[in-house]
Formats: structure tokens, sequence, C-alpha cells
């Protein structure tokens, strides 16, 4: 196996996780008859967008190096944002 195909693979795996949020996404929208996002989504969303970044830096494609950095920034915020909501309502006094 070549060095090359290891990073078509690497870049085909990005790929596969990016592309599973959108089924996630789907299922946990089907389950309650409206549109939801999943933390999950956004989980699936920075890993398979980092790891499709290493293939496109490793191909040296700026247009696609810059699209998946901005996108993974955009994803890291959506996770702080929900972390810390969860955090919120965790740390609430309870109502009696």
């Amino acid at each position: 196996m070549t060095t090359e195909t290891i990073w078509i693979g690497i870049g085909f795996f990005g790929q596969a996780l990016f592309f599973g949020r959108w089924v996630v996404q789907w299922i946990a929208s089907e389950r309650t008859a409206e549109s939801r996002v999943p933390t999950s989504f956004w989980y699936m969303s920075l890993i398979g967008g980092l790891i499709t970044l290493t293939y496109a830096i490793y191909r040296m494609d700026p247009v696609f190096i810059s699209g998946q950095a901005i996108g993974s920034v955009v994803y890291v915020r959506n996770l702080v944002l929900i972390h810390r909501a969860d955090q919120t309502k965790n740390h609430s006094p309870s109502q009696t």
C-alpha cells in the first residue's frame, strides 16, 4: 500500500464522517417529526472536517483548506454553546 493510497483512504474516511452527520440529523428529525440537530451532528462535523482538513493540507489545496478550517471554527463554537447551555441547566436552582 502506497502513501498516496493511505491518504486517499483518510480523505474518504473524513468525507464519510462528514456525510454521516446528515444521516444522524435526518434520523433525529424523523424521530421527533420536526427539525433537530443533535450534538452528535456537531461532533461528526468537527471530526470529519478536521480529517478532511488534514487531507486538504496534504494535497496543498488552498480552497479546500480554507473551507474546512472556517467550518471547524463554526463546529467548535456550536459545541461550546451546547456545553455552556448544559452547564447552565445543571447548575440552576431547582424550582419546587
